[in-house]
């Protein structure tokens, strides 16, 4: 059974740090573009940050410098450090894993602000709250 769990969200202060993890089961997280997209209540989707095998990370502009992401092969795990919160990155954070592309960024292409394919796999998403 093909599934992505995500963890470690939780309510911290502004300036703070956390770490998200999101596990995958039933495939390989390296022959995929992993990612994380967030949504705050009553606000789009707003691409946060990829990761491939193939050309490495990308990230949103509103968090560059702010979060990282990185992937353990071993563990079919990727996470995603946050540092530096701010109130606005309050969201429920959503991991996605994309087969083709399989790549985060070409010319005609960007995985953070693609549509969504059937071909997807989304995990259940983990809230982050930062408080002022």
């Amino acid at each position: 059974e093909v599934q992505l769990v995500e963890s470690g969200g939780g309510l911290v202060q502004a300036g703070g740090s956390l770490r998200l993890s999101c596990a995958a089961s039933g495939f390989t997280f390296d022959d995929y573009a992993v990612g994380w997209f967030r949504q705050a209540p009553g606000k789009g989707r707003e691409g946060v940050s990829c990761i491939s095998s193939t050309d490495g990370s990308t990230y949103g502009d509103s968090v560059k410098g702010r979060f990282t992401i990185s992937k353990d092969n071993a563990k079919n795990t990727v996470y995603l450090q946050m540092d530096s919160l701010k109130v606005e990155d309050t969201a429920v954070y959503y991991c996605l894993a994309r087969i083709d592309p399989s790549y985060c960024r070409g010319p005609r292409y960007t995985f953070l602000s693609a549509s969504f394919l059937p071909s997807d796999y989304w995990g259940q998403g983990t809230q982050v709250t930062v408080s002022s």
